[in-house]
């Protein structure tokens, strides 16, 4: 959302405006507290995060009513309208918190002074604590996307049609009387969202029905004393704890005990670890970590299960211990899932899901001496993000443990399209070995990929090096595609090496997108510019590539790129780059593409152009460095990829 799309709130005070009761209003915030809270969650940004986004929403109503009680407060008349039953009480507070709520998305600027709005609430706060609405099903979370992608006033219009009933005349009065100064587009963007209403009242957006996990442990840890960091992690999620010495027999690899907590005992406990049925998927409404069923061998092993717990608890100084970034490797706060525990290979394998990781467990078949613990984080992961696990790596190859759902695993070329898939064997959910794109040396020439059909679609996923699969999808990043289709397999396959730049980032997602063709001015053909873009499963980290490809060039090559920018994504589908280009007959020339939304393009600095639409061809000289300016169709201008 830009400045310009919010105006200052007019002052009330027409001879229509009615003066409000400031007991009345009170009333209205305390019967409706729960819808205005959803209402305030659902128009702020996205970008805040859901934990953020909760704590704002609540502060936001709760500072709706007067600061003075003596004040009477004013409520314009074009908003009394559509107050619940006719509840002039009601109307004001939902002005207020409307108002408040679109000011929150405004971004921050200097000199002004920011809007109370636009920081952090003081109240509510919790610490040590993430809390964030229970998860709703495919559809929440595509109308979740859908909402993300428009600006304030919009996702304000779509909210007050579809939670408040509004009808077209009165989300334009209430929007104005909150200062939107354009309430005809806001209405008009809304429109490109599907009236899914029902979604609106899903436990997804119910911001007063939460969920709670412990923020990043070893981020708090860092910051505070040794002392501090360990009541905290006994206090809060009971990490780093240790098992009572009265019989439970030898830890392995773990380090000596040096704390015994009654909630650490019963999360050590091999004894209450959580196991779920192996039919639960096939009736739940939900396809993630949490339906899968405990398998292997060994499940009932209990010497090797409190082994793998206490090494989690309290791993000793001779456990390797990796994580992706930002994932905090403390110890579970409760009994965890139990997914897997086998012989695999040369070792003995233990998975566990606590919620919000996977953790892996592994230890020699001869003792625990090189036992290795592994982290990654999966919070949200839903369907195919939750199709697949690393069992085992061994000489260049991998072995996955698949979701109970997956009907069929196999292996292509990403890099070669036609060349078909390869089956894979699938026992007891492990499939047969793959060969690892992330164990090669030297020049890349091919990037193999994991092919999973289940019963809503086959995915593909792609190892870079940690525990879950990256999925791979292709399209506009506003509805993208599973990459399995022959438009999105002819895109991804001249760039699947570019995954090597984001191996071991923490990648949920990577998105490549072909956004513009330009004719090269030699007149040899005409070029494809692509954008990829990896999303993190912790939310920034994101990096994006514009490539650039040649007629007839095998691979694409890399002209910029950028981190945690919010360009080519979800929030912002647009994307512009530049590259130097030498012609056959030895002219250096500046090519710059952006996406089919860019009005216009202008060269600055060392190379000076200007073109209509979103092609840009300039002379240039070799060496020449320039500065890429676009203007979209809403007149917002966007900044070249460097």
């Amino acid at each position: 959302m830009q400045s310009q799309d919010v105006a200052p709130s007019p002052a009330p005070g027409s001879v229509t405006d009615r003066a409000v009761d400031v007991e009345q209003a009170e009333a209205a915030l305390v019967e409706h507290y729960p819808r205005l809270v959803r209402l305030a969650y659902l128009v702020l940004p996205p970008g805040l995060g859901r934990g953020r986004r909760v704590l704002t929403a609540h502060a936001l109503v709760q500072r709706a009513l007067p600061r003075r009680r003596a004040q009477a407060p004013v409520i314009p008349a074009q908003a009394q309208a559509g107050g619940r039953d006719g509840d002039p009480g009601y109307a004001y507070v939902r002005l207020q918190v409307v108002r408040t709520a679109l000011q929150a998305g405004l971004p921050l600027a200097r000199p002004a002074w920011p809007r109370r709005a636009q920081l952090p609430p003081l109240l509510p706060q919790v610490r040590g604590l993430r809390l964030f609405p229970h998860s709703g099903g495919a559809d929440e979370l595509a109308l979740d996307q859908r909402l993300s992608a428009l600006d304030g006033p919009a996702r304000a219009a779509y909210v007050l049609r579809g939670l408040e009933k509004l009808a077209d005349g009165e989300v334009r009065k209430v929007l104005a009387e909150a200062g939107v100064a354009d309430t005809d587009a806001a209405l008009d963007e809304a429109d490109a969202v599907p009236a899914r209403y029902a979604l609106l009242d899903s436990p997804e957006f119910d911001p007063c029905s939460l969920q709670a996990r412990p923020t990043d442990l070893l981020r708090r840890r860092r910051h505070t004393t040794a002392a501090l960091a360990a009541a905290a992690a006994l206090a809060v999620c009971g990490a780093l704890v240790a098992l009572p010495g009265d019989g439970w027999g030898p830890d392995g690899a773990a380090a000596p005990v040096y704390a015994q907590n009654p909630a650490a005992e019963a999360a050590l406990d091999p004894g209450r670890l959580l196991r779920v049925s192996p039919v639960a998927w096939k009736t739940s409404a939900r396809t993630d970590f949490s339906v899968w069923p405990a398998r292997g061998a060994l499940v009932r092993d209990t010497a090797l299960l409190r082994r793998a717990l206490a090494v989690w608890a309290r791993p000793g100084a001779s456990v390797q211990v990796s994580a992706t970034p930002d994932t905090p490797s403390g110890g579970p706060s409760g009994p965890p899932q139990l997914l897997y525990a086998a012989e695999v290979g040369n070792a003995r394998v233990v998975l566990f899901h606590d919620g919000w990781r996977i953790a892996r467990y592994a230890e020699p078949k001869d003792g625990t001496a090189g036992a290795a613990l592994d982290f990654a984080r999966v919070d949200g992961a839903t369907g195919a993000e939750a199709s697949a696990i690393v069992l085992d790596r061994a000489d260049g190859n991998v072995r996955w443990l698949t979701a109970p759902w997956v009907t069929a695993a196999g292996e292509r070329d990403l890099g070669k399209p036609g060349a078909g898939v390869m089956a894979l064997t699938l026992t007891d959910g492990i499939t047969s070995p793959l060969a690892s794109p992330v164990t090669r040396t030297g020049s890349c020439t091919g990037w193999n990929v994991l092919q999973l059909t289940e019963a809503s679609g086959t995915h593909l996923l792609t190892d870079l090096g940690e525990l879950v699969p990256a999925r791979l999808t292709g399209g506009r990043p506003t509805a993208p595609k599973e990459a399995t289709g022959a438009e999105a397999l002819g895109t991804w396959a001249p760039y699947a090496c570019s995954l090597a730049d984001v191996r071991g980032q923490g990648v949920r997602t990577v998105n490549v997108w072909s956004y513009a063709r330009q004719p090269l001015p030699d007149a040899s053909g005409s070029a494809e510019w692509v954008c990829t873009r990896a999303e993190t499963w912790r939310g920034d980290g994101s990096r994006v590539l514009a490539q650039f490809r040649t007629p007839g060039g095998l691979f694409g090559a890399a002209v910029a790129k950028a981190g945690d920018v919010p360009a080519c994504g979800p929030r912002d589908p647009h994307v512009l780059a530049g590259v130097l280009w030498k012609s056959q007959g030895g002219h250096w020339y500046l090519l710059a593409a952006g996406d089919s939304g860019t009005r216009n393009v202008r060269a600055t600095g060392g190379v000076r152009g200007f073109a209509p639409g979103h092609l840009l061809t300039a002379a240039a000289e070799k060496g020449a460095k320039a500065d890429l300016k676009g203007t979209l169709a809403n007149g917002r201008r966007v900044s070249g990829l460097n």
